[in-house]
């Protein structure tokens, strides 16, 4: 039950529409991804403060096992 990257990224754009969102298959199999997310709302806050809030995002499809893993890289654009 892999995901395609533009599923993870419409996962996360529905709550970050305003983001930069890039998606990266680390390992070719559909089941080991990375995220860069850059929001103009984590200004101000911390990392863990971010990455939470994107996890929030997608936490159904990892609950569900459809996600299997995500690293994520978070910030507020420059």
């Amino acid at each position: 039950m892999a995901m395609e990257a533009h599923e993870i990224e419409a996962l996360i754009r529905a709550s970050f529409p305003q983001a930069k969102i890039t998606i990266t298959d680390l390992a070719g199999d559909g089941n080991h991804w990375a995220a860069e997310v850059i929001d103009p709302s984590f200004k101000g806050k911390s990392r863990v403060q971010q990455q939470r809030a994107v996890n929030a995002a997608v936490r159904s499809e990892i609950d569900s096992g459809k996600l299997h893993a995500l690293a994520l890289t978070t910030k507020a654009p420059e």
